[in-house]
């Protein structure tokens, strides 16, 4: 609530009758005690309205935070009005051991300020270093040996689930900063995102979709042990599923995951572990070629922090893989209700984060416009298997 002093004068006003409540002398001590009242009450209105205005505001606070919470493309600007300075940020490993250009943050991003080498021999001017967790944990390449220069902070990145992660606690008090697809990171960016159009549209695209399959799957990690493995067996039952990659028919040589997926009504984006905010790419392919996913994963409230609630169908919405089956075919029958699974598009466009030089960009915007801590995370294992 901002209170200014128009308003702030008119409210004295209306408590005091529009006459003054100082006490003069002279005058008539009925006439004082009345007067006197009056600035008791107004005293009393002004304490109120401070305070509720200062619920307000730090309410006002707190949503704010929240919504820029899931916003990886934001952008704080300088509390100063000075443009940041330029940092320097050394990837010390290629993820995997696969070399990829390093991108132009400006060009591509809109990212300025950023200077991203991979040339360690700018080890003692580096701002911040990114490690990526795959090769550290497995000796592939060596920590710095070097003493850490004063400032320099190092950025500890990892895109696998705990299920997939090994080794935390020896690297526990070395970093300062995470960067993960779990929120609350320090440096956040998840697998894809929606983005809210600038101009809804009345009809959503591909709400009235003529395509000739019902529901596939793209699998290349196939383990009996998976839960999603052990689903898909029992659905399997009652409704036919397309599997395509490794443990099924190989993907067209001229396809891409999403163009195949176009194909179909339902997609099942079916995570390997379940683990909070353990949304990969499964699920944002299947949003980007128009398909309804079927997710197994996180409960649906952890969905629905990203999604909208009818842009996913979850598998615990049903007691049963014969109802999901049976739900689906409804759908299939009705196009007015897979419309409500569609909806969602007359609003949002669908981002698929680029692996990986988005995830360089991003970090290279945070550590340049944040005064972000310096102190070593010494619960690393701790936070990231909770």
């Amino acid at each position: 609530m901002d209170i200014r002093t128009g308003s702030f004068m008119e409210l004295t006003q209306w408590i005091t009758g529009g006459r003054s409540t100082f006490h003069r002398a002279g005058k008539r001590p009925s006439l004082c005690r009345c007067k006197t009242f009056r600035v008791a009450v107004l005293r009393r209105s002004c304490s109120w309205v401070c305070f509720i205005a200062f619920v307000c505001g730090l309410f006002l606070l707190l949503g704010v935070c929240f919504l820029n919470l899931f916003d990886p493309q934001l952008q704080p600007l300088s509390l100063t009005g000075v443009e940041p300075r330029d940092v320097t940020l050394l990837l010390w490993t290629h993820p995997f051991g696969r070399y990829r250009r390093l991108p132009d943050c400006e060009a591509r991003f809109g990212i300025r300020g950023c200077v991203l080498t991979d040339d360690r021999r700018m080890y003692p001017g580096a701002d911040a270093i990114i490690m990526h967790h795959r090769e550290i944990v497995t000796n592939a390449t060596a920590l710095p040996s070097d003493p850490r220069p004063h400032g320099q902070k190092w950025i500890w990145m990892n895109f696998e689930s705990p299920s997939h992660t090994r080794g935390l606690r020896q690297f526990e008090g070395l970093f300062n900063l995470t960067m993960t697809y779990r929120a609350d990171s320090d440096i956040f960016l998840p697998y894809g995102y929606l983005v809210t159009r600038l101009h809804p549209q009345a009809n959503a695209p591909h709400t009235r979709p003529r395509r000739p399959h019902l529901l596939a799957w793209v699998i290349s990690n196939w383990s009996e042990s998976q839960a999603r493995v052990e689903y898909y067996r029992r659905l399997v039952n009652y409704v036919d599923v397309d599997v395509f990659g490794r443990a099924g028919v190989p993907l067209p040589e001229d396809s891409t995951v999403v163009r195949t997926v176009r194909r179909y009504l339902f997609y099942l984006a079916l995570e390997n572990s379940q683990h909070p905010d353990y949304i990969t790419e499964k699920l944002w392919n299947s949003l980007l070629a128009g398909a309804v996913p079927v997710v197994l994963g996180p409960p649906r409230e952890n969905y629905e922090r990203f999604l909208p609630h009818d842009a996913f169908i979850h598998v615990d919405d049903f007691s049963s893989p014969r109802l999901l089956a049976q739900y689906l075919m409804l759908l299939r029958r009705s196009p007015t209700l897979l419309q409500r699974h569609l909806a969602w598009r007359r609003s949002y466009t669908v981002h698929l984060t680029a692996f990986w030089a988005e995830h360089y960009c991003t970090a290279c915007r945070v550590v340049r416009n944040h005064s972000l801590r310096t102190n070593t995370i010494t619960n690393l294992q701790r936070w990231f298997e909770s």
